[in-house]
């Protein structure tokens, strides 16, 4: 399946507005890390659904950019001013925020529209590019999975997107499942430095169905099947992002217990197990590993739950933990910490109903 021009979409997203986005970046990223590792060595990965654009307007960046900078930032907000989803065009600073504030290299997104995808490429700025497809035509129509990478930092080599259904190798819909399904893959290599060398990396981002559990456990044996394929032939540390909507523990964890080894996967279609061939020897104990559980203890955060909802600060009915960071038992990978960053803001703006699920991992060459 095609992917999206790069670099022609960060040009397109430059030319809309005219606007240079680097002036709007934060410099706050975490010093003391880039000084004791090689910058392709240490690398910070980030998964972040952002809730698609339910309540559209016409209000470009340019536009949300001129009205933040009217505001006296000596004065005050209302505090908890606001409540329930607000606009994208007011969220999208909010998630640029979120975002420039630390020294990442790759964001796995879901539930981006195309709309979503432009306003972050020109936000974030022109260090970073992007892959993916609209899961709906497998071009640009309906939400994105997109991993967004820092292009200073890693090339990316190869591409590919796949769907978690039935017929993978084309849009389509899981039985019973309550939208189209799509999975990013991007193989990268790390810009080589002084005194250094490259390291290939893999990722994978995706979102599995909120309605269905069959699709989730065929999505996360077809995830499984592809990562084992791609490690037996590159061996390369490789990481997993995504809304997984299956919980660690419950009724709804059997996608999550599949992945980390704890339950068998399912059937999975012939097509896809023939393109991507894994032999029942190297099956045996390969999994994927939690990399919350993976950090020093005292690295991780206390917040807990990756979804929050829209509502009250208080009302934690629905909160839960479904958006993960995976890291293959090939390993290749060291994590030194483990974050999951707060959406709400003084005023009372979410900048999404999850949270920013973030990690810091060493790779090395096994």
């Amino acid at each position: 399946m095609k992917q999206i021009d790069l670099q022609s979409q960060s040009e397109q997203s430059d030319k809309r507005t005219g606007h240079h986005t680097d002036d709007y970046s934060l410099s706050l990223s975490h010093c003391t890390y880039r000084e004791q590792h090689s910058p392709t060595l240490f690398m910070k990965l980030a998964t972040f659904n952002l809730r698609y654009d339910a309540l559209p307007d016409d209000i470009t960046v340019q536009q949300s950019l001129d009205a933040q900078s009217a505001i006296n930032p000596l004065q005050p907000p209302k505090y908890l001013g606001v409540h329930k989803e607000q606009p994208w065009s007011l969220r999208r600073l909010r998630v640029a925020e979120l975002l420039l504030r630390e020294d990442f290299v790759v964001v796995g997104f879901q539930e981006a529209l195309i709309r979503q995808v432009l306003d972050l490429a020109e936000l974030l700025g022109n260090e970073w590019k992007w892959i993916g497809v609209g899961r709906e035509n497998g071009i640009e129509k309906g939400e994105f999975s997109p991993i967004f990478y820092k292009h200073t930092r890693l090339t990316c080599t190869s591409s590919e997107s796949f769907w978690l259904s039935d017929t993978p190798f084309t849009p389509s819909k899981y039985p019973g499942a309550g939208s189209f399904r799509v999975c990013t893959f991007g193989r990268f290599v790390t810009v080589k430095a002084e005194n250094t060398q490259e390291q290939e990396i893999t990722i994978f981002n995706t979102h599995l169905d909120d309605q269905s559990d069959k699709q989730r456990q065929l999505a996360a044996s077809l995830l499984l099947q592809r990562a084992h394929h791609e490690i037996l032939k590159m061996n390369a540390p490789t990481f997993v992002l995504g809304d997984f909507n299956s919980a660690s523990e419950g009724s709804d964890s059997a996608a999550y217990q599949i992945f980390v080894g704890k339950k068998s996967p399912v059937p999975i279609p012939l097509s896809f197990s023939e393109r991507f061939p894994v032999s029942p020897e190297d099956k045996r104990g390969f999994k994927f590993h939690d990399l919350r559980a993976e950090a020093p203890r005292r690295a991780v955060s206390s917040n807990f739950a990756t979804f929050t909802g829209f509502g009250a600060p208080n009302n934690t009915r629905n909160w839960a933990r479904i958006d993960f960071i995976f890291g293959g038992s090939n390993k290749g990978w060291t994590v030194t910490g483990y974050n999951v960053k707060a959406s709400l803001f003084d005023d009372g703006v979410l900048a999404s109903d999850h949270r920013l699920v973030c990690t810091d991992v060493t790779l090395s060459k096994d």
